[in-house]
């Protein structure tokens, strides 16, 4: 094997931005950013390889919505919300940062709600979502031990250029009777070592984003259990880009595709621009250059990345996003109920009011993360959001948005599905005068009226809204796992110990004689004499 010093070398990434005059590296624009995605990466769709994320027609629309972010970096009214300038002189996100202190954590909220709300918080992995990973593996980087110089250079890499990185962290759902090493002909393994690298092969489950990532890093996520000793060759954690040779994607139908055929954005205003696409990643006999790895054969190292900090830091961007998005969903509730004037019952009032209460949890639990984060679990002046409150939004947000689906449906009632079949229907005459005769609202036209339900459909019923639905209950973490994850958190960091010494300490202040704490009187049953 090749030493630490041969493995630290300059990690792939897109080419630098040209230094502004005041001698600060811009960010890349949303046209560099695209020109990042014309790699000739192996993407297939429909049984065909696609030559270009960027102009085809599945993936254009979505993908010039994340240039739209990068833009956004350049912009004077919103630079100084989303951005901060590096040590090293160039302009990043702020989540990119590792933070060290309350007051950064709360910047990297503003700067991540900036962002979600041009995607009106669809675009759930975006490229700062990785920078929770990211910037967990610099801020805790010797734990990496022989490869803490790659977590580093990637760490500054990705900063430095704001780079789109993917994560790639589950097994196909194979077997699951089967321990891991039992299923090396799917799973993701080392299959040789040389001198320069590693060479790996097997297949990642869900890559959400690949289309639009520039790329991705792949580990391994075995909740609770953990790798075993066992399982070394499966114990890795790299950074391989999309186009590196033997990478492939293959992934569900693309619901912008789908609008383009059948519609317009009046009749899929969601999905026609924000589907940020599942693609599975397959890993033929992959080389991985050792500068390009940060765990190789240790179980140990690669059992840490969640509990080291990446979740709290994920979780931070997933909670703040997701507030973002029920602010959203808030807007909508007020204005489908406004639109036929049922917001004046009370009980239409009463779930507007605990959506209301759901949107505001959410942001509390943002708050209360920045307001009272955790010491980075390997020392130094770093800083993540809390893990409690953080573990408290894995587990309330899916049932969350369930249950604003259903509120949604109860509200609209038979009215949800009375749409029209597309917008064509109000460019024909024959048509539109019955449509602005029996579908307008109170005080709105048929056209609005149909517009906004279109709009709300596309939220909940499309496949677009049902993709979303399994999304936001499952891509934290499955329902059980999460919970089972809070509790063995609660014995790890000691609060569980906590709770159970109140007890004890209630207890001990009686016994079968009544107190034994002098702070009460002593004990006389009534009718003594």
């Amino acid at each position: 094997m090749t030493t630490t010093e041969d493995r630290a070398g300059e990690a792939s990434a897109p080419a630098a931005t040209t230094p502004s005059p005041n001698g600060v590296k811009p960010p890349p624009t949303g046209a560099e950013y695209l020109e990042t995605l014309r790699d000739g990466r192996v993407f297939y769709f429909e049984g065909e390889q696609v030559d270009d994320v960027t102009t085809h027609p599945a993936f254009t629309t979505t993908a010039h919505s994340v240039a739209r972010m990068y833009d956004a970096l350049h912009d004077p009214a919103k630079q100084d919300k989303l951005t901060f300038v590096t040590e090293r002189g160039t302009r990043s996100h702020k989540f990119y940062k590792m933070a060290t202190s309350s007051e950064d954590l709360f910047e990297s909220r503003d700067a991540i709600a900036e962002w979600a709300r041009m995607s009106y918080g669809s675009l759930s992995r975006g490229p700062d979502y990785k920078a929770g990973l990211v910037a967990a593996l610099a801020a805790d980087a010797d734990f990496y031990g022989d490869f803490a110089g790659n977590v580093r250079k990637w760490y500054e890499k990705t900063t430095d250029d704001v780079m789109f990185v993917n994560l790639s962290l589950l097994n196909p759902s194979s077997d699951r009777t089967r321990s891991i090493a039992d299923q090396r002909d799917t799973y993701m393994h080392v299959v040789k070592e040389r001198d320069d690298g590693i060479v790996v092969r097997g297949a990642r489950m869900i890559s959400t984003g690949a289309a639009f990532s520039q790329v991705t890093y792949v580990s391994q996520y075995v909740p609770a259990a953990g790798l075993g000793v066992d399982d070394k060759d499966f114990a890795l954690g790299f950074f391989v880009p999309f186009d590196a040779p033997g990478v492939k994607l293959i992934g569900r139908y693309s619901y912008e595709y789908m609008a383009k055929k059948i519609g317009t954005p009046f009749d899929y205003p969601l999905s026609s621009r924000f589907d940020e696409s599942d693609y599975s990643v397959i890993l033929d006999d992959v080389f991985i250059p050792w500068e390009n790895v940060t765990v190789y054969r240790n179980p140990e190292v690669v059992n840490g990345l969640f509990p080291r900090g990446f979740a709290q830091r994920f979780i931070f961007h997933a909670c703040t996003r997701t507030a973002v998005k029920l602010d959203f969903l808030c807007g909508l509730l007020l204005k489908v109920t406004e639109m036929n004037k049922v917001s004046a019952f009370r009980g239409v009032q009463a779930q507007i009011g605990e959506v209301l209460g759901m949107r505001h949890n959410l942001w509390a639990l943002a708050t209360a993360m920045a307001a009272e984060p955790n010491p980075a679990v390997g020392g130094g002046p770093y800083v993540h959001p809390n893990v409690h409150y953080a573990l408290q939004w894995r587990n309330i947000y899916g049932d969350m948005f369930s249950r604003i689906r259903t509120i949604f449906h109860n509200v609209m009632a038979g009215g949800f599905i009375q749409i029209p079949s597309s917008a064509k229907d109000f460019k024909n005459p024959a048509t539109r005068h019955w449509l602005d005769k029996y579908w307008n609202g109170a005080e709105i036209s048929a056209e609005q009226r149909v517009k906004l339900i279109r709009l709300v459909w596309d939220e909940f019923a499309t496949e677009f809204g049902g993709r979303a639905e399994v999304h936001e209950r499952n891509f934290s973490g499955s329902y059980e796992g999460n919970r089972v994850e809070t509790f063995h958190t609660g014995e790890a960091v000691g609060s569980n110990a906590y709770f159970r010494s109140m007890v004890d300490q209630c207890m001990s202040e009686y016994d079968l004689d009544g107190w034994t704490d002098p702070a009460w009187p002593a004990w006389k049953q009534i009718g003594e004499a």
